[in-house]
């Protein structure tokens, strides 16, 4: 199925604006039901106790966030559960507790997190309160770091305003919160991972085109960034967990840098030095500052990675706006929407705005790194389209390139009129040589894919040869043999086919051009067909004359002619054209072969009609 040569200017458009309306739907809660209790006071009490206080703290509003503290700390917050209303099962909703969580009820743990490497996503806890008329007391027990000890806001200590409620009005809730917080970024991870890795994969075998190859390190280090935000099975601390966040960031700002210069057609040797400088000087810096003052820093580093990707945006326009001769909108429109999404992520380090802001941005650059991949996998994609359509009309011009020679120097011969016969040898050779020549020549030498330079080269020697027949000089009989010779010999040494050569030392005779050029074919269209179909291991050629002809013969030790082909020879492996050719000259080929006994090809020329001896 062919790509089309032109993707629509409104596909990227219209796919994220039906994933933002899939993503808004997902944000929005809707009204809470008259049943659903919303709990945002609290008594917080800061202490590293394993059971709930006896005496709770001053009650303070939610959510909390940890502004400030030890590296690691604690923090109880009492509230009073309300009696249950009926017999339905009632839940607790949890949209937001970093990073461990325990959950008591009357004294008594329910609940707990596994590990402290990440905060978990919206939680949604069964409550064992069904038919419960008095109030019961509910403690939770929250282990995390403070903001100035993490990167980012959304990894500090702290906890939520909570929900109480019937299970099955509070189950869409969780449902869409997940969905948000948690499957989508998931999905977006891995297929980010796999994308980019293919992505990488081209860019690796083709050199030429390196922009896939940082495109595809983006993708994948993208991906994992948000690896430990969501992966608890780590096991890692907090602090380690963010400064490899802080890596990977640094890692994705250098291959995002060089993919908007190098998919642009730029190139810079100092630029590449100071990106592989930066990537390891944040690091460093980050160890340098210890944990107290990663959020500071995290925040700094951050933000000169967002100037140097948004720099590189306006350079990557601007060269291509130069090279194009117009703004490229699908390009501008999607590193706007990036850039917008980033800037949100970059205010939500330093203030506080709506989680559902922050969960919405996200995810639009992960989609445009997906949107991208695959317009970037579709260009490569029908640059090989175009790269074989190139092939299939160079080797169309060669057969009618050369079938016009053929038919022209067909009907030269007819003509019987020297003069005019070796004026227009003359010229046809003379515009092969210049023109065609010439163009095949340079397709050798700066053509990029192997396959079209080596038809190229091929086509080349195909025109020599044809131009030298065109020319109508005479070869020596004992050159053309020597030429054969090292010319098949190679062949088929190079195939790992033992060849053997026997002909007479010494050849008066002179071959004509035409005999010259027909001849060659044959032998070359015989050893090829050796090569590719007898399997053979062994090979002797054999030229002499007798009875007033040239006679060559080749023999092979291979599998022979297929039962299938009994008959029908001359249906396959050339062998018409080798038939046509020794006619065309006055003489015959004849094949003889046997499932199993190798084959015999058997070319006799007639001496009077293509030699001529040497006075």
């Amino acid at each position: 199925m062919m790509l089309p040569t032109r993707p629509s200017r409104w596909f990227l458009p219209l796919l994220q604006l039906g994933l933002a309306v899939l993503v808004a739907w997902l944000a929005c809660a809707g009204p809470a039901a008259a049943a659903v209790q919303v709990l945002d006071e609290a008594a917080i009490t800061v202490s590293p106790a394993t059971s709930p206080p006896a005496v709770p703290g001053p009650v303070q509003q939610l959510p909390d966030l940890w502004q400030q503290g030890p590296d690691m700390q604690v923090r109880w917050y009492r509230l009073t559960l309300p009696p249950a209303d009926g017999d339905q099962p009632l839940a607790l909703y949890v949209e937001r507790a970093c990073t461990r969580l325990q959950v008591f009820v009357d004294g008594r743990q329910f609940w707990r997190t596994g590990t402290a490497s990440a905060c978990p996503g919206p939680l949604l806890l069964p409550l064992p309160l069904a038919g419960q008329t008095e109030p019961l007391v509910l403690d939770l027990r929250v282990e995390g770091s403070p903001l100035p000890h993490v990167a980012s806001r959304a990894q500090a200590g702290g906890l939520s305003a909570l929900r109480v409620g019937p299970q099955a009005e509070l189950a869409p809730l969780a449902a869409r919160a997940t969905a948000l917080q948690v499957q989508l970024p998931h999905a977006f991870a891995v297929s980010l991972l796999l994308t980019g890795g293919f992505v990488f994969l081209l860019g690796w075998r083709h050199r030429e085109q390196s922009h896939l190859a940082y495109f595809g390190a983006l993708c994948v280090g993208w991906a994992l960034v948000e690896v430990p935000r969501w992966w608890q099975a780590l096991g890692a601390g907090v602090a380690v967990l963010e400064f490899l966040h802080g890596v990977m960031l640094a890692l994705v700002t250098l291959a995002a840098v060089q993919f908007l210069l190098r998919e642009a057609r730029w190139r810079s040797r100092s630029v590449s030095r100071a990106l592989a400088l930066q990537s390891v000087l944040m690091p460093v810096t980050l160890v340098a500052a210890g944990p107290a003052r990663l959020h500071m820093l995290s925040a700094l580093w951050l933000t000169l990675f967002a100037l140097e990707i948004a720099a590189a945006a306006a350079f990557h326009l601007h060269l291509r706006r130069r090279m194009q001769g117009r703004w490229p909108g699908l390009a501008a429109f999607a590193l706007a929407s990036v850039g917008a999404a980033l800037v949100v992520q970059l205010a939500g380090r330093y203030a506080p705005l709506p989680p559902a802001w922050l969960h919405v941005t996200a995810l639009v650059a992960p989609l445009a790194l997906l949107l991208v991949a695959l317009r970037l996998v579709r260009q490569h994609g029908r640059a090989l389209q175009a790269s074989e359509a190139t092939r299939v009309n160079l080797e169309a011009r060669i057969r009618d390139a050369t079938a016009e020679i053929e038919r022209n120097f067909r009907q030269l011969t007819e003509l019987r009129v020297e003069q005019v016969t070796e004026k227009e040898r003359k010229r046809i050779a003379a515009d092969l040589h210049d023109d065609l020549g010439a163009k095949l020549l340079t397709i050798v030498h700066t053509s990029e894919d192997p396959r079209i330079s080596t038809l190229a080269r091929e086509a080349l020697e195909e025109m020599r040869l044809s131009v030298r027949g065109l020319t109508g000089k005479p070869v020596p009989l004992a050159n053309a043999l020597g030429d054969w010779r090292a010319e098949l010999m190679s062949r088929l040494s190079q195939s790992g086919i033992e060849a053997e050569w026997e002909s007479p030392d010494d050849l008066p005779q002179t071959l004509s051009a035409r005999a010259y050029v027909q001849t060659t074919r044959i032998l070359r269209e015989s050893t090829s067909n050796i090569i590719k179909h007898s399997g053979a291991t062994r090979c002797s050629f054999t030229c002499g004359i007798a009875d007033g002809d040239l006679q060559l013969v080749i023999q092979d030790n291979g599998d022979g002619i297929p039962m299938e082909l009994d008959g029908r020879l001359d249906r396959g492996h050339g062998m018409t054209s080798m038939k046509q050719r020794a006619k065309q000259m006055q003489g015959q080929c004849l094949v003889e072969s046997g499932p199993g006994y190798g084959t015999v090809i058997r070319l006799t020329l007639p001496l009077d009609r293509a030699t001529q001896t040497t006075p």
